[in-house]
């Protein structure tokens, strides 16, 4: 593939020696080399720089004076340069929500990029989810007609004040004789039966308009078989649903596509692109010991000795064997009792065996839910 190029031509800023180069545009280009090599001052004081002056030279003079302005770099030529983004390594922010976006403040521009271009799909078919008007669903419906016949009708929900009956007497009253019970709590009235030619494009853009405004922004059209029989159900919503999976959206927002934001976070990692959790094989790593021999790790030191104590003394006074290798424990041994499960399990609990809460807020506790049948083991995680 052939990319434009930014061509440098005797470049001899700070201790750069007429140095001739040619940069791939939309490639990533790393520059390499010992300390005092002229990276810097290739990258920094010389692309970066003469970049970002083009780029303010395209302001007024009167927006010029409170702008930043770079000397232009000791080079012969510079061809094909973009504005730039220089992002120093040596930045001071340590907020572990910080990326290369937030500090160039692009991620502003694309969040508003994607609200305004985004294009939904729905999470349950992967159907494109849009606005249907009616001039759209009446250009759709003879486009895929062809000719044939069709229901167009729209769904009535029953609520639970109103009956069933007096919703028919009310249709009826409006003119609408073809009344079908879907299910107990909707109704499908039929607006027109009418074939789905040009020549009807009126006819069928007034049904559609009516089963619109009747059915709440919703309308559902039948395509009828020689026998009359309806051969597919083809759905349109006038807003942001899935008339398939019944699914309604809203508007994408700027938020929406923002990591510091909830409502466009990950609802699993909160938007900080890692996920905290425990490795179990790293608590117990060993399922050949027993409690005795230290099968729980992270209380074989020191500083959890008295974690280990305590485990060793409840567990004994539930009845749990503490001589057993882990790998058997875990497996089903009912002699406990629900009782005596019930004991270990408020015996284990975080809250009494560590009094700690500082370690609590530091180290974490997580319990371990299979250690025994019933019971919890509760594992500060150093």
């Amino acid at each position: 593939m052939t990319h434009e190029l930014i061509r440098l031509r005797g470049a001899r800023q700070n201790n750069l020696k007429n140095l001739d180069v040619e940069l791939p545009l939309g490639a990533l280009t790393v520059i390499t080399g010992p300390s005092g090599s002229g990276k810097s001052s290739l990258a920094f004081d010389t692309i970066y720089a003469e970049g970002q002056r083009r780029y303010v030279e395209t302001f007024s003079p009167y927006a010029r004076q409170f702008l930043d302005r770079m000397d232009k770099p000791a080079v012969d030529a510079i061809e094909g340069i973009p504005p730039a983004i220089a992002i120093d390594q040596t930045n001071p922010v340590k907020n572990s929500r910080s990326t290369v976006g937030t500090m160039t403040e692009l991620n502003d521009h694309l969040k508003l990029l994607f609200a305004r271009a985004a294009r939904l799909y729905c999470q349950g078919c992967g159907r494109e989810v849009r606005r249907d008007s009616a001039d759209d669903i009446v250009a759709d419906l003879l486009a895929r007609g062809d000719g044939m016949r069709a229901v167009i009708a729209f769904d009535i929900a029953l609520s639970g004040d109103v009956a069933g009956d007096k919703v028919r007497a009310e249709l009826e009253r409006q003119g609408y004789t073809r009344v079908a019970q879907v299910d107990a709590g909707t109704l499908r009235v039929t607006r027109d039966r009418v074939r789905l030619e040009p020549d009807n494009r009126d006819r069928i853009t007034e049904a559609v308009e009516a089963a619109l405004r009747a059915g709440d922004g919703h309308v559902s059209v039948f395509p009828l078989d020689g026998n009359r029989e309806a051969t597919d159900h083809w759905r349109f919503s006038e807003g942001l649903h899935c008339p398939d999976c019944d699914r309604d959206y809203t508007d994408p927002i700027p938020n929406s596509f923002s990591f510091n934001s909830p409502v466009g976070a990950c609802d699993e990692c909160r938007g900080f692109g890692r996920v905290m959790g425990i490795d179990y094989r790293l608590v117990v790593p060993d399922e050949r010991k027993s409690l005795e021999e230290g099968a729980i790790k992270p209380w074989q030191t020191e500083s959890y000795a008295e974690c280990q104590r305590d485990l060793m003394r409840h567990a004994r006074r539930a009845g749990v064997p503490t001589d057993v290798p882990w790998k058997k424990l875990k497996k089903a041994d009912r002699r406990l009792g629900h009782r005596g499960r019930r004991r270990l399990e408020l015996a284990l609990d975080a809250r009494r065996l560590v009094r700690r809460p500082a370690l609590l807020r530091l180290a974490g506790v997580a319990l371990l839910q299979d250690a025994h049948p019933g019971a919890a083991v509760a594992l500060p995680l150093l």
